[in-house]
Formats: structure tokens, C-alpha cells, sequence
């Protein structure tokens, strides 16, 4: 009997077999505090880090060029977060960046990349955002556009499947785009001028000083064609860049350090298929003087 529970056991692990499927609360909290990192916006932070007990409470504010961004506390307690939000309200909010009361969410809510999440994932995040602990955290101050919003973000979503995980490219994509959203920061929208899917040069604004960020297409000369797999995992997991300096905020390093090993290499595999695209010769001037480096 011994010896056929161990054949069971080998058997089960040759295959891949596992003893359960991932819940979709587990689903949703590996999502949500490592690829998504949405306290890296959501909670309020000190001189040393995230504040004790405020887990996605808000109350931080986001600078940018042409807006200043209050976050909302996305915690489900029901008067100065989401609690009274019925499930559908909170997956349109995230996917189309409406509230219940039909006006819109500003940036740096990326609501335009959340568009693109599958159906099942955006049901995972809200799980798991209703068993986030509530925080009363009541924000009275409000945020600030220099320009007006549109009547939406875009036609209503209806149905979406993530890219299955067999397909590594295209499943890394889905990690680098909507869940993770590395192209919204990686990708700087100039205005009048050609901007480039990667290839950096976003300035982001922060008590750090200016940071800017780097071009992740395979470019040899200004991007990552010369990097291993390795040293673009070490960075995205620890914030040392192959040179050994430092990367600056606002890159979820801390998050992005439990990303699991296989979504790791999908999200490089991904990173690999890039057009090639050299910043420093067509994107030279965008660049802050006193901007310091960011992945």
C-alpha cells in the first residue's frame, strides 16, 4: 500500500497535477498586493513605508505634468471606502473607471489598460478587496485636471478572456500590459511627437526628486538587449539594474519580488518580443535634467 501511495504521489507530481485549484481569493490577493501592486498607489505611506494598519486606505496624492491625483481609499468600509458598492459597481469603476454615480475616475487610475483584464480576474480583485480589513480613512481633499474628461473612457466591456498561460508571450503580455501596466509607464505619450511602445522616458514626480522611465525593448544600445534573464529579474525583483545601481520609485519592487517564477518568465519572454526601439536617439530632450533612473 506504501509503495502505491508513492507511485500516486510521483505520478501526480511528473504531471503537473495539483491537489486544488486556486481559489479565487488567493487569485485575487497575488494580484492585487504583487502584479497588480495596488497599494503601491492605495496605501498612504510614511518617511518609512507603508503606514501600519492603512492597507488600500488612500489619502496619498500623485503629481504629475497636468494633474494632481487624491487616491481613494479602496478598503470596503462603507463610509469613506467602497462598502456600499455592489460588485458590478466596483468592476465597472476598475474596467471603466466610472463610479456609482456615473462620474468618471481620473489618472493615475489606469482604467484604459483595466479594460483589457479577463472576466475572471477582475471578479478575483474584487474578492479579495472585499476581505481587505475596513479602514475609516475619511479624504477631503479633491483631486485636480487640467483638462476636462471625456463623456467615457470608452464603449462599455463586455466580455474578456485572459491568453492562457501555455502561451507564454502573449500571457506575459497580459501581465505587462493590463495587470501589471508596465507599458503605461514605460510608454511616454508625448504630445505631438511619435511615442513609442517601451521605450520609456515618462518623468514621474515623487518625494524621491524626478524619476524617469528606462526603455525595456530589446534595444542593445539604451534598452535591455544586452541584459540576461537573470539581471531584468533581478531588477524588477530587487531594484538593482545590471550595472548594480539603484532604481528608483514609483516600480513596486518590493511587490514585483513575489512575483511567481513561471509569470516571471512569461513577463520576460514578453519583454524579448518588443519592437526594438532606441530612446536616446529619437526621444533626446524629453528627458528631466535631475531625473534619476527608474526600470
Amino acid at each position: 500500500m506504501r509503495l502505491a501511495l508513492v507511485i500516486i504521489a510521483a505520478s501526480l507530481i511528473l504531471f503537473g497535477v495539483q491537489s486544488r485549484s486556486e481559489t479565487a481569493l488567493e487569485r485575487g490577493r497575488y494580484l492585487v498586493d504583487t502584479i497588480a501592486s495596488c497599494g503601491n498607489c492605495h496605501t498612504p505611506k510614511g518617511p518609512n513605508g507603508p503606514l501600519p494598519g492603512k492597507k488600500l486606505a488612500g489619502g496619498d496624492v500623485i503629481k504629475h505634468q497636468d494633474f494632481t491625483a487624491v487616491v481613494p481609499n479602496i478598503t470596503s468600509d462603507q463610509e469613506t471606502g467602497i462598502g456600499k458598492w455592489t460588485d458590478d459597481e466596483i468592476s465597472l469603476a476598475i474596467r471603466e473607471g466610472k463610479r456609482p454615480d456615473g462620474t468618471l475616475i481620473g489618472p493615475a487610475m489606469p482604467s484604459r489598460s483595466y479594460r483589457n483584464l479577463g472576466d475572471e480576474d477582475v471578479r478575483a480583485i474584487v474578492a479579495y478587496l472585499r476581505a481587505v480589513p475596513a479602514v475609516h480613512n475619511p479624504i477631503t481633499a479633491k483631486s485636480q485636471y487640467d483638462a476636462s474628461f471625456p463623456a467615457s473612457w470608452g464603449p462599455p466591456v463586455g466580455h474578456v478572456n485572459a491568453p492562457p498561460k501555455e502561451d507564454r508571450i502573449a500571457y506575459g503580455a497580459y501581465l505587462a500590459g493590463p495587470l501589471a501596466r508596465c507599458m503605461d509607464c514605460h510608454t511616454n505619450q508625448h504630445k505631438g511627437a511619435t511615442s513609442e511602445l517601451g521605450a520609456g522616458g515618462k518623468a514621474f514626480y515623487g518625494p524621491w526628486g524626478v524619476s524617469v522611465s528606462a526603455n525595456i525593448t530589446p534595444d542593445r544600445t539604451d534598452g535591455l538587449g544586452d541584459w540576461t534573464d537573470a539581471q531584468i529579474e533581478r531588477a524588477i525583483r530587487t531594484g538593482v539594474a545590471r550595472d548594480g545601481h539603484k532604481l528608483f520609485p514609483p516600480m513596486p519592487f518590493t511587490s514585483y519580488a513575489q512575483i511567481a517564477t513561471d509569470d516571471m518568465a512569461a513577463l520576460i519572454a514578453h519583454l524579448r518580443s518588443l519592437p526594438v526601439t532606441d530612446r536616446a536617439a529619437q526621444a533626446s530632450g524629453h528627458m528631466p535634467d535631475t531625473a534619476a533612473p527608474l526600470l
